[in-house]
């Protein structure tokens, strides 16, 4: 996700309309600070102290937010409604920062509906584009681009510049995400015009960056490189660190492509400290993900597996965008882990062993019925047995659902599972055209019901041709072929999945049963050396990473509705046994040119292996 310009309104002394943006400063925070902590001023003068606090505190989110609130609370009391509007929209950007989408949503919109009622075009136009960047951050982008017009709209009616310019700024950067460089380029020039004219160095920092990473993206690193260090420069003058985290991200991707690796780590280093520093949770999952990336490439396998580790944690931790994307099929995989497992039979030998204690209690109260008791006794200290025996066989049979059978064992004999290195594993990834689209339409019932409906049958292909499904992230499917067996044909045995996959797809599209449920699907395979492991220290997930997995999912990426994409390790397995046609070199980012091949049919049956 590129970085995003806030367009923050400040609204001037005994003025009730918003009359004023300006730069976030920090110095003007602590300056203010003094002034608050005295606590000398009251009514609308105290209401613009809080909102200047709220947008300058930027060190500080959770200061920021607090100051934010008390505007909130405070309009609410005097009736203010621009202010009241000021508050929710300051609290949404503090909520984004860090990291708490949902909530920052809520907050948007009360900004919205209380500015649109109050006919204030200002503070209406800037509630949308903070929408609208929720939307972008979420993939959202017919709702993106939607609200990004509502904003553009009312902005150029209020002729208000900075605002204007930093809109139209978001609305190129979400135009960049979807790959559309061209139109990117127009919006970023007219923004760009914009922030000169008003001599808005923030502004004109953000615009810099954001054409910095076009340039990296179509390859013209060295304008890159040219335009993101005077965004930099520009930003380290203000103390703004959010987007310098994500620019530095980028100067680490230039240097990778130069193969300068240490140079790209020593960048990603230091947008991992930053982002560590002011409590940036989503740049710090991108900056430890960067850098298990680079020490692969270096082959420091335990230091890449600590940061993917890191990336993960704190990938979960950015809050409900989910809700915001209203993806309901969402699975999580591998909820159960057998500590947890452990704890459910504990907890039902204590209540077996508080029954047995009231069975044993009422016999010697019955002593008349002595021989009744015991024998009810004995008959309930069976059935007791047998449905630990039946939990214990369940809970073994739920743990081999999420983790290969081998790894599984391993989890409950010692309680860690060590990675493990393989050298040849054949990746598969998926995913559905138009999935997102499509699920805006639907109830999140109907949503998870649809999405079962295919990986259902994906996951019996799978165990059909004895592969390994790993997992699934949304509407992708992710598999595996070569990790737990000693056969070497396992690049034919997905390649053969692949074409039933694809075979279901088609004829679920034809079926009349099914007519609503008409996806087309991409596919991309890579073979070759992975590191496969327990990720986690609470609920264990079962993953694998490796330069092969990043580049199986390229390969899905660049493929084609209803073709089977391979990188040039795969076609080398599978040449003698299937027809291919050479696509030629492909660019793919942070890989260079990379040769890949469609794979037309399979020349002749590949054997299903014995189950």
């Amino acid at each position: 996700m590129l970085f995003k310009t806030k367009a923050y309104f400040l609204i001037g002394f005994f003025h009730l309309i918003i009359c004023v943006v300006s730069s976030q400063d920090q110095r003007i925070a602590d300056s203010l600070k003094n002034i608050y902590d005295a606590d000398t001023i009251k009514g609308v003068e105290k209401l613009e102290l809080l909102t200047n606090l709220s947008f300058n505190e930027i060190n500080d989110l959770n200061l920021g937010l607090q100051f934010a609130e008390e505007l909130i609370n405070l309009s609410n009391q005097k009736g203010n409604y621009p202010y009241l509007s000021q508050g929710y929209l300051q609290k949404g950007n503090a909520k984004q920062l860090m990291g708490d989408l949902d909530e920052a949503m809520i907050a948007y919109f009360k900004s919205a509906e209380i500015a649109l009622k109050e006919n204030n075009i200002t503070l209406e136009g800037a509630a949308y584009g903070a929408i609208a960047d929720i939307y972008s951050i979420s993939n959202n982008h017919k709702n993106a681009m939607l609200y990004y017009n509502k904003a553009i709209s009312s902005l150029r009616k209020a002729r208000d510049t900075i605002p204007l310019a930093s809109f139209i700024l978001n609305a190129g950067d979400d135009l960049l995400n979807n790959q559309k460089y061209d139109s990117a380029l127009v919006y970023f020039n007219e923004s760009g015009a914009l922030y000169e004219k008003a001599n808005y160095d923030i502004g004109k920092a953000y615009n810099l960056g954001n054409i910095g990473m076009v340039y990296a993206h179509t390859g013209k690193n060295e304008l890159a490189e040219k335009n993101i260090n005077e965004a930099i420069q520009i930003l380290q003058e203000s103390g703004d660190y959010h987007p310098i985290c994500v620019y530095l991200i980028y100067m680490a991707d230039i240097y990778l492509d130069k193969k300068e690796h240490q140079t790209a780590i020593d960048y990603a280093e230091r947008s991992l400290m930053l982002a560590e520093q002011y409590g940036l949770k989503e740049q710090i999952g991108e900056a430890n993900l960067n850098l298990s990336e680079l020490y692969e490439i270096m082959g420091d396998l335990e230091t890449s597996y600590k940061h993917y580790k890191d990336h993960i944690a704190y990938r979960d931790s950015v809050n409900n965008i989910a809700t915001v994307q209203q993806l309901a099929n969402q699975r999580t995989n591998f909820e159960v882990s057998q500590k947890q497992i452990e704890v459910d039979l504990a907890e039902q030998r204590e209540k077996n062993q508080r029954n047995i204690a009231i069975g044993t209690g009422v016999a010697l109260f019955l002593i008349g019925l002595l021989a009744i008791g015991l024998f009810r006794r004995n008959a309930f200290i069976r059935k007791t047995k047998q449905i630990i025996e039946e939990e214990r066989d369940r809970s073994d049979n739920l743990l081999l659902n999420i983790l290969p059978e081998e790894t599984a064992a391993e989890l409950k004999a010692n309680g860690t599972v060590k990675a493990k290195k393989y050298e040849a594993v054949t990746v598969l990834f998926t995913d559905f055209k138009g999935f997102t689209s499509y699920s805006e339409k639907l109830s999140p019932e109907a949503l998870v019901e649809t999405v079962s409906f295919y990986f259902s049958k994906f996951d019996a292909i799978m165990d059909k041709y004895g592969l390994e499904k790993i997992k699934t992230i949304g509407d992708a499917y992710m598999c595996a072929g070569g990790l737990h067996d000693n056969t070497i044909d396992h690049a034919h045995r997905m390649v053969s999945a692949a074409f039933e996959i694809i075979e279901f797809v088609e004829a679920t599209k034809k079926d009349d049963a099914s007519s609503e449920l008409t996806f087309d699907i991409r596919i991309g395979i890579n073979t070759g050396p992975v590191v496969a492991g327990v990720v986690g220290t609470k609920k264990f997930a079962y993953d694998i990473w490796g330069d092969a997995v990043n580049v199986a999912s390229r390969m899905e990426s660049m493929s084609e509705p209803g073709r089977i994409n391979i990188s040039e390790n795969t076609y080398a397995l599978i040449k003698e046994d299937a027809e291919c046609e050479y696509r030629g070199k492909i660019q793919v980012k942070n890989r260079g040119m990379m040769k890949m091949f469609f794979v037309n049919r399979i020349k002749e049956n590949i054997p299903v292996p014995a189950m």
